[in-house]
């Protein structure tokens, strides 16, 4: 089968930044609003995407940005939204590093099974420290430790969804058989964090198990996303970055013996559609207009664990502050500070940078399907992850500019089957006692 562009849309309510949410036509009760977020999830199916994607977090702070300061838990949204759509994938953030294994698995399956095989998992480790303080944590785990636990974590909640064989589900009145007990197992694991005994308490899916999501940018990030996910959630801002990392991932997923072209990179991007570039280019300076050094101060404070760099002189020499980094997110920061390095930057700089970022996808339906195309068979994306940036722009998208992309017969027409699975290309992934039985009739 052809090469295909993939499109997921994510759902940020008011908006992704400090100040987007003041926009005239944004409603400010969107980051709660079932009947928002539907109307988003139905017109993103009609335009063929293949999933609806939650981000997260755990910890806020009077200074967090207004969609983080009031939203819904992931699963709770994402199941309301299984009722309202048919095809389009559900895919959720939950951290490793503040949940029990046993619960997620449960969780991710019913989910699963609520939305018909549509179900997706967005593996994160969490960066900020104080979300420990929320789970009675004493401190923080390391970032190398939070990709040993993560690790562990989706061997037990994958050998959880193993639980049952495919056919273990008997169910026959007449003899009174309801389950196979020989197709029915225990995890029984003991490991380095977790000890958790299994059998899980619901079947295997109608895609067998869900689509593991993950957005691994550091070294140990990359490390993990090429050995374990199914789709990465990348951060290119230029193409030659998504040309490197797109490189990167999938060298590293074939050395570990995979399949690369099984693995899927899907950078975010927000893109801004007019009739015209012209139009396009309004559109952007309208959404600029709204953001102000406050949003600049949000993003680079999230990305170094909620640091305030307020306390800092605007036009001195960008503050020392590597060490807070590399213990949060630490690609990102890492990014900021290669960059305030190469190009001799001052912290009022690198705040107005943050603050209005145009990104690559600004103009009209034409030169976005173009930018989208170049990208794609460029090798620097598998494809994207969508946000809206302005009120009406996922409207734009697919009504002007999906049509194009149909055309020249690098998207889909219509979805190829029932499950994310089949949407994504991905196999239906064989269960390990099922297939370790299989091994033993064939010796």
């Amino acid at each position: 089968m052809a090469r295909k562009i993939k499109l997921g849309f994510i759902l940020h309510g008011v908006g992704r930044t400090w100040n987007d949410w003041r926009h005239p036509d944004r409603d400010v009760g969107a980051s709660t609003s079932l009947k928002a977020y539907a109307h988003q999830a139905q017109l993103a199916e009609r335009g063929k995407f293949d999933f609806l994607f939650v981000a997260d977090s755990l910890s806020i702070t009077e200074k967090s940005s207004p969609h983080y300061l009031n939203r819904f838990e992931p699963i709770s949204i994402l199941s309301a939204l299984a009722a309202v759509t048919t095809r389009i994938g559900l895919v959720g953030t939950l951290t490793v590093s503040y949940s029990e294994p046993f619960n997620v698995a449960r969780q991710f399956s019913s989910l699963d099974h609520i939305s018909g095989g549509r179900a997706g998992w967005n593996v994160v480790t969490s960066w900020l420290g104080d979300t420990a303080a929320n789970f009675s944590k004493a401190e923080h785990p390391a970032h190398d430790v939070r990709y040993r636990i993560a690790a562990e974590y989706l061997d037990v909640v994958q050998g959880l969804w193993d639980s049952w064989e495919d056919d273990a589900h008997v169910a026959d009145k007449e003899s009174g058989v309801f389950v196979n007990p020989d197709k029915l197992h225990r995890l029984d694991h003991k490991g380095e964090y977790f000890q958790v005994r299994g059998p899980l308490n619901i079947k295997r899916s109608q895609q067998g198990q869900p689509v593991i999501f993950q957005a691994g940018a550091s070294n140990d990030g990359r490390a993990f996303a090429a050995g374990r996910a199914d789709a990465i959630f990348a951060a290119a801002p230029t193409f030659e970055d998504g040309v490197s990392y797109y490189a990167d991932v999938k060298a590293r997923a074939a050395g570990l013996g995979r399949n690369a072209d099984e693995l899927l990179v899907l950078p975010g991007i927000a893109p801004i559609v007019g009739d015209t570039d012209a139009e396009a280019e309004a559109f952007y300076n309208e959404l600029a207009a709204l953001e102000s050094l406050e949003t600049g101060f949000g993003f680079l404070s999230r990305t170094f664990n909620d640091h305030d760099f307020r306390q800092y002189d605007l036009d001195a020499p960008f503050p020392d502050v590597a060490h807070i980094g590399l213990n949060s997110q630490q690609s990102g920061s890492l990014r900021i500070l290669n960059e305030v390095r190469a190009e001799n930057l001052t912290l009022r700089q690198i705040v107005q940078r943050l603050s209005s970022p145009r990104g690559a996808f600004v103009g009209s339906p034409e030169t976005i399907a173009n930018e989208l195309q170049r990208w794609f068979e460029g090798r620097a994306a598998d494809g994207f992850v969508i946000f809206e940036p302005l009120p009406g722009q996922l409207e734009a998208f697919v009504e002007k500019v999906v049509p194009i992309l149909q055309a020249r017969g690098i998207y889909r027409e219509d979805y190829e089957g029932e499950t994310l699975r089949d949407s994504l290309g991905l196999p239906f992934p064989v269960n390990r006692h099922a297939a370790a039985r299989g091994a033993q009739q064939a010796a």
